[in-house]
């Protein structure tokens, strides 16, 4: 008769141990039963970089990477993309549920009202220099918001979390702008509370001379869908660092500083700028034929395709695709644009990347897209911390809320030295 458990044969000691199955998963502490002898520390599973460990029991975000799903708390990421909005999106990613009526209306004021800074962190920002990095300057400035608000602290206090989310995500635009005004030598432009989520974000960014800044209604619904598609994306680098970090119990300016040093790094958030880095280097459709040959030889990479966890097309990257012909239309076609389109049309028609599950990802029409409205590719990852910072607290508070989970203390296998004596200098070689 079929039983929910796994047997396990030690063949050092003839032992069986039977292991109980939930989820299809077994929990890592049942391994530590399987010793050779009473004074061994047990059984642990070695598994670098998480490639099948799950750490965390979570109902946000659903993908299922074979089959090309993505889902924010069980909705289709396509539905959400075509009928939601960024504020409404998060509302669901936080609360579980989509908002009523009143309760988005709610939402959204407490947003909006967020949006000022302390007048004292503009005066921190103007201490980077001129060409400072984004990425780092929203780091720094994310962090220094906890000396800004010490209540934030009381990290168990359902009305504490609910203020400092409402600053977080309020907040994230008006810093990530400042960031970009800094880098051009202009003044700073405040937040209209009258405007959108992207609205105003689009009004701190370009704002010159004009009493009353009009976003372009295209380039706003762009940035609202961009948004969305970013808010989550399950266990990622990033929502990993922020519940780590945050199983300190640390305050969640800090953690959510800890998640955007993680978005950083070239190989998460900075992905979309390597591929518009290797469409530049490829310079033009006639030489992408070679390009494509160099990259089956394992001379490099083809930037923007093929995913750790989509083994078949990305459903972000079908929704882009069409984001990116509306901001063309109106902002003119990017001349890399061709380039991707050949690249694209030779891999998907291509065995090596067939054969390989190798599709378009998130990543590939994104930087064009940023590219054509303006931003410099320093600006790409920041773009991405904006909508990431719901997902993120989502995530930090679902971790925070677990009752089973503890401060984050992965195990080792020790492979150093044994004991060894202290050597003098002079009896050293």
């Amino acid at each position: 008769m079929p039983r929910d458990t796994l047997s396990i044969t030690d063949n050092r000691t003839g032992k069986t141990y039977e292991v109980p199955i939930t989820h299809d998963t077994i929990r890592a502490t049942d391994l530590r039963q399987i010793k050779v002898n009473p004074a061994d520390f047990g059984m642990v599973s070695y598994d670098p970089a998480f490639n099948n460990t799950a750490s965390c029991i979570s109902r946000v975000t659903y993908i299922d990477g074979d089959a090309g799903i993505l889902r924010y708390r069980g909705y289709p990421i396509e539905e959400l993309a075509e009928k939601s909005t960024y504020l409404e999106t998060a509302y669901l990613l936080l609360h579980g549920e989509l908002p009523t009526e009143a309760q988005l209306k709610d939402w959204t004021y407490h947003v909006t009202h967020h949006t000022f800074i302390h007048e004292s962190i503009k005066k921190f920002l103007d201490g980077f220099h001129y060409d400072a990095h984004p990425m780092g300057m929203l780091i720094s400035t994310i962090a220094a918001l906890s000396t800004f608000y010490d209540d934030a602290k009381d990290i168990f206090n359902a009305e504490s979390r609910k203020k400092q989310t409402f600053r977080l995500i309020g907040k994230m635009p008006t810093l990530a702008a400042f960031t970009y005004r800094h880098n051009l030598g202009m003044p700073f432009v405040y937040p209209d509370n009258d405007l959108s989520y992207p609205g105003n974000f689009l009004n701190m960014l370009f704002k010159t001379s004009e009493s009353k800044y009009r976003p372009n209604p295209v380039l706003e619904r762009a940035l609202d869908v961009l948004f969305i598609l970013h808010a989550d994306h399950e266990q990622n680098c990033s929502a990993n660092t922020i519940r780590g970090v945050g199983s300190s119990h640390v305050d969640p300016y800090s953690a959510t500083a800890a998640a955007i040093a993680a978005l950083y790094g070239p190989l998460h958030g900075g992905a979309n700028e390597e591929v518009v880095h290797m469409l530049n280097e490829i310079g033009s459709v006639a030489k992408v034929p070679d390009f494509i040959k160099r990259v089956k030889a394992g001379e490099t990479r083809l930037m923007g395709f093929g995913h750790r966890v989509y083994k078949n097309y990305d459903p972000r990257a079908r929704i882009i695709k069409k984001i990116a012909y509306d901001v063309f239309d109106l902002m003119g076609k990017s001349p890399l644009l061709e380039i991707a389109l050949e690249c694209e049309r030779i891999a998907l028609e291509d065995d090596y990347f067939v054969k390989r599950k190798l599709y378009p990802n998130v990543d590939f029409y994104t930087g064009l897209i940023y590219q054509s409205m303006g931003f410099p590719m320093t600006m790409f990852p920041v773009l991405f911390a904006i909508p990431r910072t719901s997902g993120w607290i989502a995530q930090w508070e679902e971790m925070l809320l677990d009752s089973e989970q503890k401060i984050a203390r992965p195990r080792q296998i020790y492979l150093g030295h044994d004991t060894r004596s202290y050597i003098p200098m002079e009896a050293r070689t």
